[in-house]
């Protein structure tokens, strides 16, 4: 293990370097303010139409949207891996390809035991609660970088740094993949399952004692989220009137980003539902990858196009 005195003198070395490479940059670009100038309004003009557009269609065409932001974020990542030969990468999203291929081919098959449902939401629920975990994980490391935590391990920062920030990539882009999957999942199996709604024929008519995310029979319990047995599962009561298990309505909700009753349509009180402070994070991190999903699906297309505009005029 490297002693502090070394790292540091390590560090101030790629630091001598890096600033070398940047004035030598600036060297280069001298003179050249018109044109960074023309580059910086290509790229402001491309962001705001842009923004419009994906902000229109979303709410035209919210379908396709969302097929091609879940396949922009599938298949950008990869491709880009295979020119930058970041094979672990790869890996891991072979992996989770091959996993949440099966997960949709059982939320997608013509008859739908009661055990399915289920099953993919305890799946999705566990890659959330993954995707949770590495990136507050990522972000502490992050953290102890900047407050030299790395020195008393023998790390370098730029080492520890990126360890943070891979994490934080890794947490922040399977759960917008799999907050997008879980989406789609969610809408099949609801209309498979055959509660999705009272409304239209054959009128399907819920029984108290089933809960319409799963299917299964729902225990009554002496009092709401309480057991009445250790081998009961908790149960939620909507403000609707609807019983569920307390896990299938909380994956529902968090995992597939439907706030509403999966029977009547009626409006979740969300509030109501998440007392609890430490279970307030899980919205407020759904929420933060719904907003990277932007970074991650369009940002690079919007890069390319500014790109190839740079280009067609000449601009470096």
């Amino acid at each position: 293990m490297k002693s502090v005195k070394e790292l540091m003198e390590e560090e101030r070395r790629d630091e001598e370097e890096w600033h070398k490479k940047h004035e030598q940059e600036h060297i280069k670009h001298r003179g050249h303010d018109v044109m960074h100038a023309e580059i910086f309004i290509i790229f402001i003009l491309v962001m705001a139409v842009s923004q419009i557009i994906l902000v229109v269609w979303k709410r035209k065409h919210f379908r396709s949207y969302q097929v091609c932001t879940l396949l922009g974020l599938w298949l950008i990542p990869p491709i880009l891996s295979i020119a930058k030969e970041f094979y672990r990468f790869l890996f891991t999203w072979v992996v989770f390809s091959a996993i949440s291929g099966y997960i949709f081919k059982l939320s997608t098959a013509d008859h739908i035991s009661g055990k399915t449902p289920r099953f993919v939401y305890n799946f999705l629920m566990a890659l959330h609660v993954m995707s949770y975990v590495l990136g507050i994980f990522g972000y502490a490391i992050i953290l102890g970088a900047l407050f030299g935590v790395n020195f008393m391990i023998g790390v370098k920062t730029s080492t520890f740094m990126d360890l943070g920030l891979l994490l934080m990539f890794y947490g922040i882009y399977y759960g917008v993949l799999g907050r997008d999957f879980a989406h789609i999942c969610t809408d099949r199996m609801a209309c498979k399952i055959g509660y999705f709604t009272n409304e239209g024929l054959p009128k399907k008519t819920l029984d108290p004692n089933v809960c319409a995310v799963c299917g299964d029979i729902v225990r009554p319990a002496p009092k709401e989220r309480e057991l009445s047995d250790e081998l009961e599962e908790p149960t939620y009561t909507l403000t609707c009137g609807h019983r569920f298990h307390e896990r299938c309505i909380r994956g529902w909700v968090v995992i597939g980003k439907l706030q509403t009753c999966p029977y009547c349509k009626e409006k979740v009180d969300l509030q109501r539902m998440f007392k609890n402070p430490w279970e307030k994070p899980h919205l407020f991190y759904g929420k933060l990858l719904d907003w990277c999903r932007y970074l991650v699906a369009w940002q690079p297309l919007i890069l390319f196009i500014v790109k190839v505009l740079n280009n067609y005029f000449g601009l470096e």
